[in-house]
């Protein structure tokens, strides 16, 4: 009977990898030729090789048995993902031979905190490789380090980022026929393995990937002007004027001119003509439409789920000395009855066409090879790692109707991807769009100039899958198994229907993330995202060009704090910062 320690176990347990796991494999993969061929004996890396095959397993044997004595005194923690067994049981624990694999698999990054191993939080490959032990496809001796089994992702997701396909490369005991099914039998539903076949000995799941497809699911009352009462809506109109670029503007916005006086006559007005008199006046001061009065809010900083006209307030905002407790009890409950009456209003949205022709038009402007210094962290202008290819981006279909709420479906095919790159670059789409901007400012963002692009909600973001046509190639010429994941497609469909799309409509439905998202840059009474106004770069204080290495850092500071108040996590609860994190 094996005694083992599972923290916890396989459809609970996570991992962040350790910053150097992927690096170092892929790094040791990559050199594995090379060594091979190096003559041994020679000292650094190579000296094991000097050493007889019983003395190596011999110093190997006491290496893991030092480390087991750390844990067990507390002076290097067991991570989460690690299941522990006894000397005993590793002992009496059959060889089985290891084989180079290729896993693929899907998941809903729903509750887990991204793809990538983390000693402490629950992530994807954490799951992965406790039900990998589970299933007998790690032996006992490896079931705490996955270093060991040359563990190597091809694209690592950001926490809440959900994967239709995505493909890890690791050495696996493949003897059973029903290792597949042992495997997913020891995962939570939201993950789920679609095969497994071995690969060629150099393979990295890595460095062998040619390119990736991204979808990003977005509602399409996201791509609505801000509600004229909040700043941003009132600085794009004083923009426009100032730049004698309000005709443009106009044209612009035509299809959408007149959508909120409209809504608000429809849906609104009622609401404050049938109150009282007396508390008449403090429900539309909640709202920001008092004679047109500025609001007084202060930079968005709350988490309401009011709509646009009633972010940036709480109830507590309206409370006065005058009103009894009755009267203020009607104040707050006519504002979560205008609350509601928004976001009906902005489900039965239905996007013109127009609209969709210019949300096209702007994704087409990222095709290319282009400088996305601005889309990622922690990367300026001049790092040549900043230049990224993308195939193409567009509205792959039709728009959707779910659950009453229009979703619009955009997909990028690119080379590779930075942290944050899709969702910041669908977040400018979606700014310039909405705020009636000129789309060319996608192309001044490529310059060298700082802009604090914030990142979409990460609930839409779904890895489509990874592509493989350069190792397809010679794995066809050798007549090796395809990685193909065309196979599996029916599987896949139902588990995306299943796990990911109806997990992105639920969320969202109870969640408001997108409408939050927005309502909190629309109230944002800074200039900020005043870029995304007839202004341009010159209105956003922080774009400073041909900044100094200290002007970058405290931009970059500054950048950082500022998004934190309008994005919905912090960069602090992300495992690293790593590529490929969408």
């Amino acid at each position: 009977m094996d005694s083992a320690v599972q923290n916890p176990s396989p459809g609970e347990n996570s991992s962040k990898q350790d910053p150097s796991t992927s690096q170092a494999t892929v790094a040791d993969q990559a050199g594995e030729q090379k060594m091979d061929s190096s003559a041994a004996g020679r000292g650094g890396r190579n000296k094991q090789k000097d050493m007889g095959r019983k003395a190596y397993r011999r110093a190997a044997n006491d290496r893991q048995e030092a480390k087991r004595r750390k844990i067990e005194q507390g002076e290097n923690p067991m991570p989460i993902y690690a299941t522990q067994f006894s000397q005993e049981d590793i002992d009496a624990d059959v060889r089985r031979p290891k084989k180079k694999v290729i896993v693929m698999l899907g998941y809903s990054g729903t509750g887990y905190h991204g793809m990538q191993l983390c000693p402490t939080e629950k992530t994807i490959e954490g799951d992965l490789f406790a039900a990998f032990v589970a299933a007998n496809a790690i032996s006992k001796a490896n079931a705490v380090d996955p270093k060991k089994s040359s563990f190597v992702r091809c694209a690592r997701t950001d926490k809440g980022v959900h994967a239709a396909g995505n493909v890890v490369s690791l050495k696996l005991i493949i003897e059973d026929p029903d290792i597949v099914q042992k495997i997913n039998e020891k995962l939570n539903p939201q993950i789920r393995v679609w095969g497994i076949i071995p690969a060629t000995k150099g393979f990295s799941a890595y460095q062998f990937c040619d390119s990736r497809m991204y979808e990003y699911l977005i509602p399409s009352h996201c791509f609505l002007p801000p509600h004229p009462s909040t700043f941003l809506a009132q600085k794009m109109v004083e923009m426009a004027e100032k730049h004698g670029d309000m005709e443009a503007f106009r044209e612009r916005q035509a299809e959408v001119e007149s959508y909120w006086e409209e809504t608000d006559k429809k849906h609104i007005q009622s609401i404050i003509d049938a109150l009282p008199e007396k508390i008449k006046p403090y429900v539309q001061a909640a709202v920001g439409s008092v004679g047109g009065e500025e609001e007084k809010a202060t930079p968005a900083n709350n988490e309401t789920e009011a709509g646009e006209a009633c972010e940036g307030r709480t109830e507590s905002d309206t409370k006065k000395s005058d009103l009894t407790p009755d009267e203020q009890a009607q104040v707050n409950v006519a504002i979560k009855d205008i609350r509601t009456a928004y976001f009906k209003a902005k489900n039965e949205y239905r996007i013109p066409p127009e609209r969709l022709a210019r949300i096209n038009a702007a994704l087409a402007l990222y095709v290319g090879t282009k400088n996305f210094h601005n889309y990622t962290i922690q990367k300026t202008f001049r790092d040549p790692s900043a230049r990224r290819l993308i195939k193409s981006f567009k509205i792959s279909r039709d728009p959707v109707v779910i659950n009453g709420t229009e979703w619009l479906s955009l997909k990028v095919h690119g080379q590779s991807f930075m942290m944050h790159q899709i969702r910041k670059m669908v977040a400018m789409v979606a700014l310039l769009v909405r705020c009636g901007a000129d789309i060319k400012r996608i192309e001044e963002s490529y310059q060298n100039s700082r802009i604090p692009i914030p990142k979409a909600p990460g609930l839409g973001l779904l890895l489509e899958r990874p592509i493989f046509d350069g190792y397809n190639k010679k794995a066809k010429d050798l007549g090796r198994e395809l990685l193909d994941f065309d196979k599996y497609e029916k599987e896949m469909d139902e588990f995306k229907l299943k796990e990911i799309y109806q997990r992105i409509f639920t969320e969202e439905a109870e969640k408001h993330a997108f409408g939050t998202f927005f309502n909190h840059i629309d109230s944002y009474k800074e200039n900020t995202f005043l870029y995304v106004t007839s202004g341009g770069l010159a209105a956003c204080s922080s774009s400073a060009t041909q900044p100094t290495a200290a002007q970058e850092e405290d931009a970059r500071k500054a950048e950082s704090k500022v998004l934190a108040e309008v994005e919905s996590e912090s960069e602090a609860e992300l495992v690293d910062n790593g590529e490929d994190g969408g």
